[in-house]
């Protein structure tokens, strides 16, 4: 995430370090297999959400100006190359982003970074489409 003033905290400091961003993805995929509304966008992902977990903290860990935990384990993140297995469509994209948006009402993230950081993930979960509707 881009930061205007080169002193300013990062997203991932704001966040709470890496004890922050894992509430925020361990909250995320909790609500994804508790929430009716998020049951098509569950379907994609494994029966087990462990490896998807780790992978989404470690991705954002690094995306949010923390550890780079992702490309050391795997290089480039190539994400859309990555997500192009999976169809992923407005349906999907939107159930992603109402889930995340969800998980961070639910741990009282600032309401100024959780917009800020709402707005950046859509842009990213927008990119992921590779299907219509």
């Amino acid at each position: 995430m881009d930061i205007e003033e080169p002193d300013a905290p990062t997203a991932f400091t704001l966040l709470g370090g890496e004890p922050g961003v894992r509430a925020l993805v361990d909250r995320f995929y909790d609500l994804m297999d508790l929430e009716p509304a998020y049951a098509g966008l569950r379907s994609l992902h494994p029966t087990t959400t462990e490896g998807s977990r780790d992978k989404l903290f470690w991705f954002l860990c690094g995306w949010l100006g923390g550890p780079n935990h992702f490309i050391d384990r795997f290089g480039h993140p190539m994400l859309r190359a990555r997500h192009l297995p999976f169809a992923i469509g407005i349906r999907e994209r939107d159930q992603w982003m109402a889930c995340m948006v969800q998980a961070m009402e639910e741990l009282a993230i600032e309401p100024a970074m959780a917009e800020r950081l709402g707005k950046a993930l859509a842009g990213t979960a927008d990119w992921m489409r590779n299907k219509g509707g």
